[in-house]
């Protein structure tokens, strides 16, 4: 690479060779994800993997697509690029999970209006790390450099993930019924949705400073609250999978509870919640109170503390918990199936 260097296309604000050495900060980063189904390494023009499909009769590959959204400003105003990687990923992969797939590789794209390598390496770390909690390999990915499109110090996150389920083994919820349970998996704060309303609400764009506010009710500051990594569920799920028969599974994004949880329900089938039993964090409260926002468009717009919701049967209940706590994750009954549409607060 020591000969591929531009004047030129320096000069016209791209360069080149910080693109080589912010491969290079990264590739610590990557090895960590590295499996021995991958074959090769960064550099080449596409990912490698091996498809291993031991214990699978009749594979069908998921692919999903997500970025990090506004989010990525709140870790710009605090100068911390290490986390939202994390974000991008579980943006992806939760979603997969939803049709009870393992996903197998990740990439990711960056854009950014001048390439510093020590903040792309950062940025890529967190990717690097979302993968690893998702148990995922990242293959490959791409780094361009927008001089004049976008501000130096501005950046986009994007990524792409596949998995894989046994046809048979996809999420069906046929059986689901009245009397059936919703499991809640609880989120770590707002996650990577919202946040264009987050920032209107706190005036983050005429006052970052705002983010250094410690609150006594978060036992942190407003940004750190903030920029909490979304949750990966990957694990935990499919361990319950393996041992009880989901009916469903909600991804609770954009949208908050009214969208995202219909998207799971079978037809004739609501999911009724009582907000007493919804366990939400003192952020969501402070983000309803400076905004005057509603309690609906909270529920409409957020993940309100519950980043995931399982369907299961009745008598599956207690199983499902116990296997995700045994799992790391924290998990409550939510409500339950009934008949009608939607989504039913009471």
């Amino acid at each position: 690479m020591e000969k591929s260097y531009s004047e030129s296309y320096a000069a016209a604000g791209v360069d080149i060779t910080a693109g080589y050495e912010a491969v290079r900060l990264m590739k610590q980063y990557v090895a960590r994800t590295m499996t021995e189904n991958c074959i090769g390494g960064l550099g080449g023009f596409g990912g490698l993997f091996e498809l291993d499909c031991t214990g699978i009769e009749h594979p069908v590959l998921i692919s999903g697509t997500d970025g990090v959204g506004t989010k990525l400003r709140v870790a710009q105003y605090m100068n911390k690029h290490d986390t939202i990687g994390i974000d991008c990923v579980a943006m992806c992969v939760n979603d997969v999970i939803c049709a009870g797939a393992k996903p197998l590789v990740f990439l990711d794209y960056i854009a950014c209006g001048k390439n510093v390598p020590e903040k792309i390496a950062e940025i890529v770390k967190g990717v690097a790390e979302g993968c690893v909690q998702a148990g995922c390999s990242l293959v490959g990915g791409e780094t361009a450099e927008h001089p004049g499109v976008m501000p130096e110090d501005d950046y986009d996150l994007a990524g792409f993930t596949v998995g894989v389920v046994d046809k048979s083994k996809i999420l069906d919820n046929s059986t689901m019924q009245p009397g059936d349970v919703l499991i809640a998996l609880p989120s770590t704060g707002v996650h990577s949705n919202g946040f264009s309303l987050v920032r209107k609400v706190f005036g983050l764009d005429e006052h970052p400073e705002v983010l250094d506010k410690q609150y006594d009710e978060l036992g942190c500051t407003l940004g750190e609250a903030l920029l909490t990594p979304t949750r990966i569920y990957v694990k935990p799920v499919l361990a319950v999978m393996q041992e009880v028969t989901v009916k469903g599974v909600s991804h609770i994004t954009g949208g908050g509870f009214y969208e995202n949880i219909p998207r799971s329900l079978k037809d004739g089938c609501c999911a009724r919640i009582a907000k007493a039993d919804v366990r939400t964090p003192a952020l969501f409260g402070l983000i309803a109170e400076a905004g005057g926002i509603s309690e609906h468009d909270m529920f409409n717009t957020f993940n309100m503390g519950v980043g995931m919701v399982l369907t299961v049967a009745a008598a599956d209940a207690g199983k499902a918990i116990d296997i995700l706590q045994a799992n790391g994750q924290e998990a409550y009954r939510l409500g339950v199936i009934a008949e009608g549409e939607g989504v039913e607060l009471v």
